[in-house]
């Protein structure tokens, strides 16, 4: 029986124009808005060139108390909370594990990452480490991690503690909801409520920089096109005429 435990999720809407930005961009906005520190840190892409945008599910790892959580893996695997988490997502959804940086414990392995993505999950973010790796490059499921390990979690010091739960992750606290923007500069948490707003300030910003980068390949003077000088902007104008901004899906 899934224990219910759902989630407020954002517009598709928003969560395709954050991950139209990317995470370099939403974190330095997010900067600009008062969030100093919202890049998760410690897990990278394993899946180089991967994009991805969507709100967390998150899990919350402990200190394994044995009182608690038993030794194995299979005795009763509804109470196991790493598997009720997955049974909440949805299309568009990454979960986020707060692993304590543990790099001995395989949070998920080919199995549950194959029942994620079959539920259409989009990614993981996991400050500690996944299992059967070979089994899950066919899968090509987007992870930001720290690494691998051959181990499951019960098999070391971890035990699923909670879900959909508040967490710290990288450094970073994570809401259930929040919206997760993942690419290779890392993963980075927008805070629900600011999701519309970093769009609205982000593409102040973003809206020229096809524009510089354009001028800047072509010998432009640094001074005048990052950031884009107001006496550049006539000519930005008449580039952008012929130069619309692409539409995101």
């Amino acid at each position: 029986m899934t224990i219910s435990k759902d989630i407020t999720r954002p517009s598709q809407e928003i969560v395709a124009q954050l991950r139209a930005l990317g995470a370099a961009t939403v974190a330095g906005t997010l900067a600009g808005l008062g969030i100093r520190q919202p890049h998760i840190q410690g897990p990278i892409s394993w899946n180089k060139g991967k994009s991805i945008a969507g709100p967390a599910l998150t899990l919350l790892m402990m200190p394994k108390r044995e009182d608690l959580y038993g030794e194995g893996e299979y005795n009763d695997p509804e109470k196991q909370l790493h598997r009720h988490v997955l049974y909440h997502a949805q299309a568009g959804d990454i979960v986020v594990v707060d692993a304590r940086g543990d790099m001995t414990a395989g949070i998920f392995g080919e199995m549950m990452m194959t029942y994620f993505k079959g539920r259409g999950g989009v990614g993981m973010v996991i400050d500690g480490c996944v299992r059967d790796y070979p089994g899950q490059i066919e899968l090509d499921m987007p992870m930001w991690i720290k690494g691998l390990t051959p181990n499951f979690h019960t098999q070391t010091g971890l035990m699923p503690f909670d879900f959909n739960c508040p967490i710290s992750c990288g450094g970073v606290t994570v809401m259930p909801g929040d919206i997760i923007v993942a690419d290779d500069d890392g993963a980075v948490c927008v805070p629900a409520a600011l999701g519309a707003k970093v769009i609205e300030h982000a593409g102040v910003h973003h809206e020229w920089e096809d524009f510089a980068k354009y001028m800047l390949l072509r010998g432009g003077a640094l001074q005048r096109y990052y950031p884009l000088h107001d006496d550049a902007r006539g000519e930005y104008n008449e580039w952008r005429k012929s130069n619309p901004p692409k539409t995101q899906s």
